[in-house]
């Protein structure tokens, strides 16, 4: 085998950059180099080595060996089997539609109460201290002194000492009309002596949330007191893409992965789908409840979701790493047998957990290399010619129609005069990136005046014509404020 190319291969494996203009040829083959080429960008051609403008070594471009197709790459069974070189079969198969995206925990609402008085008063003693407080049904709240709910007391006593049934009865609604509890009535009524300090109590288990009041202030009965929130089940806001609105519906299986907790998934359900679309980001809501019986799902946090949506029958399928996504195109590798390989272009359709669904350019029994298959098609792609990296027209179309994607981050810094933001934003699967800080272009439609650093934010990529993410549209986490 020849060495250069076998240290060549070794080098971009290692380094984990693509396979530059070498072919990788028979053992015993010494074929004639035409020129030489920077490792990084093809385009840049020299007659002799040296170095490229990034400061690396320039590699060799062979001749096409005799008998071989420009766009045919022929590799040594030895080569292969050091390459790790592995194919799978196209197969027809049923797929199940997988929406995945990502959303924010919120509290369960139909299991939040608030707590207002029903007359005026003072807290006389405040049982809870702050926000966060776990407290069981029926735990004392706070007491409070009421001019008027005295005077309640006293009516009733006085007419309990009557004989009017009507009066002893409307007094006794009126106490629980203010909101006495029934046992302090039970009281009153058995001591015949009213108290100066009515006990409140909860109503439910639960945390305290928007505790509004200190021990002595005066409160009227539109004053929020507090708010107590079950945990025992949580809401996950999602959002959908508008062409796959039609596949999400109440009922269908969901799990949810948060980045804190490396390995685990909750599973839980789609129960409503919102009626609107967002104007701006082109989504549609839809609400789904998990079962949190140990509280780890706490409100704001983040977590990638999967909604399964039902199943496809009758598909071509790949597994999803044999698909080469570039910003023009879509490609697989074919094994042609007896160590031949060439790029051949497909179409895509959806994508359920490691398959993808081929709508178009494969039939059912081809093979395609799953691995190792960057090496290969980037010898075939310049192989077949340069011009590929010339983005004609058509080209260009795809591009600008690519399917934008959605992640969820915080704002570092704004740069309002190039019209950037410096996020660091969660993993986002769909583009296999890992949770990383870095600059976003935005589109020049998008007013980022009103942000501000540490805003948590909801947006949208889409691929410019040279194929880099572009922010298309964005908006703060709870919707208070959208661009």
């Amino acid at each position: 085998m020849n060495i250069r190319n076998t240290t060549l291969l070794t080098v971009c494996l290692t380094a984990g950059l693509a396979l530059p203009a070498t072919p990788v040829f028979a053992a015993g083959d010494e074929p004639e180099i035409l020129y030489w080429v920077a490792p990084m960008d093809p385009s840049y051609h020299r007659d002799k080595p040296g170095k490229s403008p990034m400061g690396m070594d320039l590699v060799p471009v062979y001749a096409t060996p005799a008998g071989t197709a420009g766009d045919i790459v022929s590799i040594d069974p030895v080569m292969m089997q050091n390459l790790g070189v592995r194919t799978a079969k196209v197969e027809r198969t049923r797929l199940w539609r997988r929406i995945d995206t990502v959303g924010y925990v919120a509290f369960d609402e139909r299991k939040i109460s608030h707590l207002h008085l029903r007359t005026d008063g003072w807290i006389e003693k405040l049982a809870v201290k702050s926000n966060g407080e776990r407290v069981k049904k029926g735990d004392l709240l706070f007491e409070l002194y009421s001019p008027d709910l005295v005077n309640a007391q006293e009516e009733y006593i006085q007419a309990l000492r009557g004989n009017n049934a009507y009066l002893k009865r409307a007094s006794r609604d009126r106490l629980e009309a203010l909101g006495v509890s029934k046992a302090q009535i039970k009281q009153v009524a058995s001591e015949r002596h009213a108290s100066q300090r009515v006990r409140i109590y909860a109503s439910q288990d639960g945390i305290v949330d928007s505790l509004n009041v200190r021990e002595g202030m005066y409160v009227k009965p539109a004053t929020e007191v507090l708010a107590l929130a079950d945990l025992s089940s949580v809401w996950l806001l999602v959002d959908v893409f508008e062409r796959q609105s039609e596949w999400v519906a109440p009922g269908q299986p969901a799990e949810a992965r948060l980045g804190y907790v490396p390995g685990r998934v909750w599973e839980g359900k789609v129960e409503f789908v919102y009626p609107t679309i967002d104007p701006k980001t082109r989504t549609l809501q839809a609400r789904l409840v998990f079962d949190n019986p140990d509280e780890a799902l706490k409100p704001d946090m983040y977590a990638n979701v999967n909604i399964y949506a039902g199943p496809k029958n009758d598909v071509l399928s790949i597994p999803r790493e044999a698909l080469i996504k570039t910003g023009d195109e879509q490609r697989v590798i074919l094994d042609l047998g007896e160590g031949k390989f060439k790029a051949r272009k497909v179409m895509a359709g959806m994508e359920s957990g490691d398959f993808v669904e081929i709508t178009a350019g494969l039939q059912e029994g081809d093979r395609v290399v799953t691995s190792a298959q960057f090496l290969i098609d980037s010898e075939a792609s310049l192989k077949a010619s340069f011009s590929r990296m010339e983005s004609t027209p058509e080209e260009k179309e795809r591009t600008d129609t690519a399917e934008p994607v959605m992640g969820m981050g915080t704002v570092n810094e704004i740069f309002a005069e190039a019209h950037k933001l410096n996020l660091s934003h969660d993993a986002i699967e769909a583009l296999d990136w890992p949770a990383m800080t870095m600059d976003f272009q935005v589109s020049d439609n998008l007013d980022l005046s009103d942000f501000k650093k540490g805003d948590a934010v909801h947006f949208t990529l889409t691929q410019d014509s040279e194929g880099s993410y572009v922010i298309d549209s964005i908006k703060t986490v709870a919707g208070e404020r959208e661009k």
